[in-house]
């Protein structure tokens, strides 16, 4: 199939909920936001508008009032031409700008008076043929008697929503959120009275009023040709649809050139031998991909990326953290962006505590949690199902780019989801509704491409200037994750290089997140390439050169780290970690010059304790092989693995003795 086809067979089998109103929940720092979407009818589109009028079935006025802004969403019946417009005079069917719609614009408006005239004259027209048509609905019949009248702008002012200035005119300085006045987009309530066959009162929620248009418009449509895209007879459309990715989307993803252009000049007669896609097919392509996206995409800035599957199950997205993973996609909401980037960060000295439902292998029960909901995924999947992914980007303004198109079985993406999580399991952290959360896994793509190419912003990483990188990074690292490939070893020498120089960081916890990032890394890299499985749980019988001299790095920063004060001393760094970038250089060397640091630190802690992290480096290097120990050749990242686990080691070491001089 292709993505064309895809996108059909996802509106055919979701017809049911065309112009039904949907709300998607975002959790906000101020409480929660309910964003509207809906599967829109063929024919039809969205608009903000900022004025309701109410009036009887008899089309007499009743009141008006301006809209609320979370309910400005509008769904409006549009032609080929009308849904295309941009500075031409082609009106909307139904609900429109006051110039269209007002007979006494003119009146209160100045400027070219013709202009207002035609624009009236041509909405009148063509709603009386819908009008007069054996399509016609209660409502059309109520909105048409009232515009004959022209007294819409009379009525406004009297309801006190427009306002004129000190000569009788629109004030062009009052504003109706950002919109001059007298643009100002209309849409109406019929009351119904004693006419039951209205049924909903709102004009933009009667989904028998929008089936009145698409059988009327079918009607009106002309001479029917073949459609490239469904081999059936339809009437064709060379305007397509706008408002891809947003409500603000001026790229279109079908668009053709006239015949001024010639494009089609050596290969076709005309154009509508190169391209002829039917109206109605291009209307259920475009509006299927709109709800998909409004109700499930992820925006990287300019690229957005959706995927559904083929049944309309939910399943876990490819590019969120295995902790989102664990949740489950039903019980997790999306995170509005403006949570993301306001998390609450405390500055304070917090201790490097073990959460108390690690188990000894140092993986919390987040792992478990994420085995269980992929499981509970694959007990929905049928044979048949299929998961799709597409990704589109624009490179202008005016046209959009079909950047990725993926397809696979469900039962397989499931299966490397896993895969990725899994290779790439390691202690991370993250900010949740307030709170720092330890959990076993990897971070999402966006909070990936954050760790490595952001900077500290109200102390988090963020990517303030050049957020296109989350969208290059999604696509570099979509591969391994949908189709389980090898990670970039780029990537993995980004992470590691950051890890390794702590002293760029002012919040401690951002270093720790780059380091988490690195060990996750690290670990599928040597999977992938050496079949090695590592895991945080420390690895007492590793005798490898890069692994060792990490474990001596964690020791030497905890000694120094158990002689700090936590009031006078939260802001001091460690000489290991102010060693680190040089030492993963050259750590023979260096290693000299830390353990050397380290004897005033040893002499502070109690003797017992003294005695244990003596013994410790002892131990270890006792592990190395004299000649390995002595070279002095820069560290892979397999020492950021021994310095990560060993650090983990010993915070549960200093709590269980903590738990014994309690007892």
């Amino acid at each position: 199939m292709s993505w064309e086809e895809d996108l059909l067979d996802l509106y055919e089998k979701n017809s049911g909920l065309a112009g039904k109103v949907e709300y998607k929940r975002y959790k906000t720092k101020n409480g929660e936001e309910r964003i509207p979407y809906v599967l829109l009818p063929p024919f039809h589109t969205t608009v903000a508008a900022q004025i309701e009028v109410t009036i009887d079935e008899e089309g007499t006025f009743l009141r008006a009032s301006q809209v609320d802004e979370e309910d400005k969403m509008t769904i409006i019946p549009v032609t080929e031409k009308s849904g295309s417009r941009t500075a031409g005079k082609e009106p909307h069917p139904l609900c429109d700008n006051l110039q269209y719609l007002a007979g006494d614009y003119d009146r209160y408006v100045n400027g070219k008076k013709g202009d207002a005239k035609e624009c009236y004259e041509r909405y009148m027209q063509a709603l009386e043929q819908w009008h007069l048509s054996p399509y016609t609905h209660s409502k059309v019949d109520a909105i048409y008697s009232y515009l004959k009248k022209q007294t819409l702008i009379q009525d406004l002012v009297k309801a006190n929503v427009l306002i004129l200035d000190e000569d009788g005119m629109l004030d062009p300085k009052v504003k109706m959120k950002n919109v001059d006045q007298s643009k100002a987009f209309v849409r109406f309530i019929v009351r119904a009275g004693v006419l039951e066959e209205i049924g909903e009162d709102a004009c933009w929620k009667d989904r028998t009023l929008q089936q009145c248009f698409v059988e009327y418009y079918r009607s009106i449509q002309g001479n029917k040709v073949l459609d490239y895209l469904t081999g059936r007879q339809e009437t064709p459309s060379y305007l397509h649809s706008k408002k891809i990715r947003n409500e603000g989307d001026g790229a279109k993803l079908i668009s053709s050139n006239d015949e001024t252009g010639f494009t089609y000049r050596g290969r076709f007669a005309n154009k509508e031998q190169a391209f002829s896609i039917g109206g109605e097919t291009s209307q259920k392509i475009h509006n299927a991909l709109k709800w998909i996206i409004r109700k499930q995409g992820q925006s990287f800035d300019t690229l957005m990326m959706v995927t559904w599957e083929s049944n309309s199950v939910k399943m876990p997205l490819w590019s969120v953290d295995t902790e989102t993973v664990s949740a489950g996609v039903e019980e997790e909401e999306p995170l509005a962006e403006e949570e993301v980037e306001n998390s609450l960060f405390t500055d304070e000295f917090v201790e490097e505590e073990p959460e108390e439902e690690s188990s000894s292998d140092g993986n919390p029960t987040t792992a478990k949690q994420f085995y269980q909901a992929l499981e509970g995924y694959r007990k929905r999947v049928e044979n048949t199902s299929r998961m799709i992914l597409l990704a589109f980007d624009a490179a202008t303004t005016g046209r959009l780019a079909l950047a990725e198109y993926k397809t696979m079985d469900t039962a397989r993406y499931l299966t490397n989801i896993e895969k990725w999580h899994d290779r790439c399991g390691w202690i991370q952290e993250k900010w949740k509704e307030g709170k720092r959360k330890r959990y076993y896994g990897v971070p999402g793509v966006r909070d990936i491409a954050d760790i490595l190419y952001g900077s500290e912003t109200r102390g988090m990483l963020t990517i303030k200037n050049g957020k296109r990188l989350y969208g290059e990074i999604s696509k570099r690292l979509l591969p391994c994750i949908w189709d389980g490939r090898d990670i970039p070893y780029d990537l993995v020498n980004l992470a590691i290089a950051k890890a390794s120089a702590p002293l760029t960081y002012k919040e401690r916890y951002n270093w720790e997140r780059v380091l988490t990032l690195a060990c996750s890394f690290v670990k599928k890299y040597r999977f992938e390439k050496k079949k090695e499985e590592w895991n945080v749980a420390l690895d007492t019988n590793c005798t490898d050169r890069n692994y060792l001299y990490g474990r001596l790095l964690a020791v030497a920063d905890r000694i120094e780290y158990r002689t700090f004060n936590k009031e006078n001393d939260s802001g001091r760094i460690t000489n290991a970690k102010r060693y680190m970038s040089t030492f993963s250089q050259r750590p023979f060397e260096t290693w000299k010059v830390i353990e050397e640091n380290l004897q005033p630190y040893l002499g502070k802690l109690p003797i017992i304790e003294r005695r244990y992290y003596e013994n410790l480096i002892d131990s270890i290097c006792q592990l190395f092989e004299v000649s390995s120990f002595q070279e002095n050749t820069k560290l892979d990242g397999l020492y950021l693995l021994g310095f990560h686990s060993q650090s983990f080691d010993l915070k549960n070491y200093k709590k269980e003795e903590s738990d014994r001089e309690e007892n």
